[in-house]
């Protein structure tokens, strides 16, 4: 006897759209996850026919459920599980994400780039510029006019 319904976090590891099920429940916490247009929880109840958007930068992928399961299934198995319905369109943006070839990082996090090292090391670096007095041959001077 097939199951009608399943939790949504349960569902969306089985058929491999997150490695683990805690991930799954934390994309549904933080919105990541909708129904309808409306954010849903991690307890949500899903039955087949429904359709379930999954944001995953840059695009959001749209799935529809065929069967609900709570057991994860092998690769092959999937497409008896769940369709996807995502829009050409969204598949254009990431293609043209990875034409760009630049993913957004927002300034500050990892490895800084050779222009922000050498500013850095401007900034901690002492400027021995200042420091030295290099007027002492003049004071000299001004000492034996005296």
């Amino acid at each position: 006897m097939a199951k009608t319904e399943a939790r949504i976090d349960k569902w969306l590891w089985a058929v491999r759209v997150f490695k683990t099920r805690t991930l799954a429940a934390d994309a549904c916490k933080k919105g990541r996850i909708t129904m309808g247009g409306s954010p849903i929880k991690p307890s949500r109840i899903i039955k087949p026919g429904d359709v379930i958007e999954v944001r995953k930068s840059p695009i959001t992928y749209s799935f529809k459920v065929l069967q609900a399961i709570e057991n994860r299934v092998g690769a092959k198995l999937v497409p008896e599980v769940m369709e996807n319905v995502t829009p050409p369109a969204q598949y254009e943006l990431l293609e043209m994400s990875r034409i760009s070839g630049f993913i957004d990082r927002a300034r500050g996090t990892g490895r800084p780039t050779k222009k922000d090292r050498r500013s850095l090391e401007e900034f901690t670096m002492p400027s021995f510029e200042e420091d030295l007095d290099l007027d002492w041959e003049e004071e000299e001077e001004e000492e034996e006019e005296r």
